[in-house]
């Protein structure tokens, strides 16, 4: 009896972490193979790939992201293989599995909650040729009647699952977002989250996570991402792992999702010294209204948040992403403003701007009527408005968060941005919605954009928004941003130094005494090499004071050596008597 278990990535990176675990479960028993593919495969191609298969029996995993296309899937599938047995599962058809049953007659069992027991359980009673009488957690047919057999929806003990991961596995993943979970259900109940249902929180044994996490440093796995809803939920817990991950000698990054407000000393002080890029975090700070938290019954101690995340932030080693979310009770637009505002003062490296989903069986759908929600009647059910957000607010807020990845989230604009914000009165929210107005009424929005672009599009923004000599500032900031970000990136419409201070340039590098002073070591090769390592460029404003202390920024002839020889350039201020004057 052949066995494929399959599913629809929302993209060609990520991978299957729910296959792997149910594979590595069955593998004992049941001969089961992986195939994956992403939503953005053709659909005929899938079926012809699966087909080719030929198996007896398909699982397939089901999400938000890919449900409406696995039901399509599901009904070719019967069509050219009329004898194969289908089993759906996942979150997507968990929570009120019987219209999926009487709409979809090709679909032959739904395994409800997580699946391994069940999916083992169903696979031998299959294999036998008996109904699954006492399977629990599983939607069936008999006769025309379809059948729930209850059951926890979990299990109890994770060591029970065998590690999904092989050392054949390892190439074919190379290229691939590698998942991993240490722990399940989350000791919190926020009402638009899945893991508010499910109370507790159950954990690998200790040893068995040190033993995996060793597996991905042996092959040099480049990012393992946790899934764990809340992975710092447990002290005793979490803290040997991360001890563990930083006395690794590895280049192996560890992605977690943690609450920074019950973050204590004792581990910030391990996170000041943990090796740089061996960990990153996501916090999901969603709001900062009391009122809004309330209702989605979640607690955000917000003084202790600001002190972790900015002292994390202060550390330069871990890079800490934050999240907020659009449309949730009692939030609306001077609400989400404030919101928005209290957590870009943090200086996070990524900010998300999400969407509410209200998924099926989250606390908040169930509650929907109370807050007057519209929202999408099929996946993902995003939201379209309440009574405290109209679809229009949405809309501006949709195309505000484009912007702002391009913007903010690229980390192009890093020394520019503050002071683009001063220039708003320090309303970060108002200058991003000012710069998406502008977005819009130039329909940038409807096309895509390059890195030069970019700045060019910014530039012109600078130019209608503030005078003259207010606008003379920008430009420079913006020519700043270009070198910093990336050394070939010019946009021909900023003011550049060309061969204006050519003289003083040559003199400075053929001084090797002198540049020691600013790049130890510096040996001339040619200026071609020079040209591809450094460039130095004149402002006439001192930048560097503003960048480094906050304030004004003084008019102030300022010649500034940006290097490239690292991933991101490094700059720093040459003395006046040094450049002009040769030394």
């Amino acid at each position: 009896m052949k066995i494929v278990l399959t599913t629809l990535n929302a993209k060609y990176i990520h991978t299957s972490l729910a296959l792997r675990y149910l594979q590595a479960y069955c593998r004992p028993v049941h001969d089961i193979h992986i195939k994956e593919f992403s939503i953005n495969n053709s659909l005929l191609d899938i079926l012809s790939e699966l087909y080719a298969e030929k198996p007896a029996v398909l699982g397939v995993a089901c999400y938000i992201w890919n449900i409406n296309m696995t039901l399509e899937l599901v009904r070719l599938i019967k069509k050219v293989l009329p004898n194969i047995i289908i089993i759906l599962g996942g979150p997507e058809v968990s929570y009120d599995p019987e219209p999926i049953m009487n709409q979809y007659p090709e679909v032959d069992y739904i395994v409800q909650g997580e699946g391994e027991e069940t999916l083992g359980h169903l696979l031998s009673c299959i294999k036998k040729r008996i109904k699954p009488q006492e399977t629990p957690n599983l939607v069936w047919r008999q006769g025309e009647e379809v059948i729930i057999t209850e059951g926890s929806g979990i299990v109890a003990d994770l060591n029970t699952i065998p590690f999904p991961y092989q050392d054949n596995d390892i190439p074919g993943l190379k290229d691939k977002i590698i998942y991993y979970e240490s722990s399940r259900g989350c000791p919190f109940s926020c009402q638009y989250c899945l893991s508010s249902i499910t109370k507790g929180v159950r954990f690998l044994a200790l040893e068995r996570v040190f033993s995996d996490i060793a597996f991905f440093v042996q092959h040099d796995v480049r990012q393992v991402k946790f899934v764990d809803r809340t992975f710092n939920a447990k002290k005793e817990y979490y803290l040997p792992i991360l001890k563990f991950i930083a006395g690794k000698n590895c280049k192996t990054n560890f992605h977690f999702e943690i609450a920074a407000d019950i973050l204590d000393e004792e581990v910030l002080q391990l996170l000041s010294d943990i090796p740089t890029g061996r960990v990153q975090f996501e916090i999901g700070v969603q709001s900062t209204n009391p009122a809004t938290l309330k209702h989605i019954q979640r607690t955000n101690h917000w003084p202790k948040i600001v002190d972790a995340v900015s002292r994390i932030v202060a550390y330069g080693n871990i890079h800490v992403h934050l999240d907020l979310i659009v449309g949730l009770p009692e939030e609306g637009s001077e609400q989400f403003e404030q919101s928005f505002n209290d957590v870009y003062q943090l200086r996070p490296h990524m900010l998300q701007i999400g969407f509410l989903k209200l998924l099926k069986g989250s606390g908040i759908r169930l509650s929907a009527q109370e807050h007057h929600y519209i929202f999408m009647d099929t996946a993902p059910y995003q939201v379209l408005g309440n009574q405290y957000l109209s679809y229009d607010e949405i809309r501006k807020l949709h195309q505000l968060e484009e912007v702002f990845n391009q913007i903010y989230n690229s980390s192009k604009f890093k020394y520019s941005l503050p002071f683009f914000i001063q220039l708003h009165g320090g309303n970060a929210f108002k200058f991003y919605q000012d710069l998406t107005d502008f977005w819009e009424e130039h329909k940038l929005h409807l096309i895509s954009h390059s890195p030069k672009a970019l700045f060019i599009h910014v530039f012109d923004f600078c130019k209608v928004q503030f005078p003259l000599y207010v606008f003379q500032v920008c430009e420079e900031f913006l020519r700043f941003d270009a070198l910093a970000a990336n050394g070939n990136l010019r946009p021909d419409a900023l003011a550049w130094n060309e061969d204006k201070w050519n003289d003083e340039t040559s003199r400075f590098w053929r001084n090797e005494e002198l540049v020691h002073k600013y790049i130890p070591g510096f040996k001339f090769t040619t200026w071609r090499d020079i040209k591809k390592k450094y460039h130095i460029e004149v402002f006439s404003y001192d930048l560097l004071s503003y960048i480094n202390t906050g304030g004004t920024a003084e008019c102030k002839i300022t010649p500034v050596l940006f290097i490239f020889e690292q991933e991101s350039a490094s700059f720093k201020e040459i003395d006046g008597a040094d450049f002009w004057v040769g030394g």
